[in-house]
C-alpha cells in the first residue's frame, strides 16, 4: 500500500508543511523525517515546505488527506468490512 500525505502545520503552527504517514493507524510525521521519500525543497522564496517530495509520492500512488480530516480514524476496504459495528 502507499502511504498517506497531508498539509499540516509545522512545529508552533503557521505555515503548512508536509506530512507524512506510512500506514493509516501511524501518527503524522513532517516529510523531512523520512529520508527514503524527501526530494530537495525548490530553493525559491516562498515555496511549500515538501512540495517537491508531495510531487514524487504523488505520482507513485500516495493518497492525499485533507487538512480537514487529518485526524479522523481512517480504516482501509479490509479493516472497515472486518470493524465491529
Amino acid at each position: 500500500m502507499a502511504g498517506q500525505m497531508c498539509w499540516l502545520a509545522g512545529l508552533g503552527g503557521g505555515t503548512k508543511i508536509l506530512h507524512l504517514r506510512e500506514q493509516s493507524h501511524q501518527t503524522w510525521t513532517p516529510y523531512h523525517s523520512f529520508p527514503q521519500y524527501r526530494v530537495p525543497d525548490l530553493q525559491i522564496r516562498g515555496a511549500s515546505k515538501g512540495w517537491t517530495t508531495y510531487q514524487k509520492l504523488r505520482n507513485a500512488g500516495w493518497s492525499l488527506i485533507a487538512t480537514a480530516d487529518a485526524y479522523k480514524p481512517q480504516y482501509s476496504q479490509s479493516e472497515a468490512i472486518n470493524r465491529p459495528s
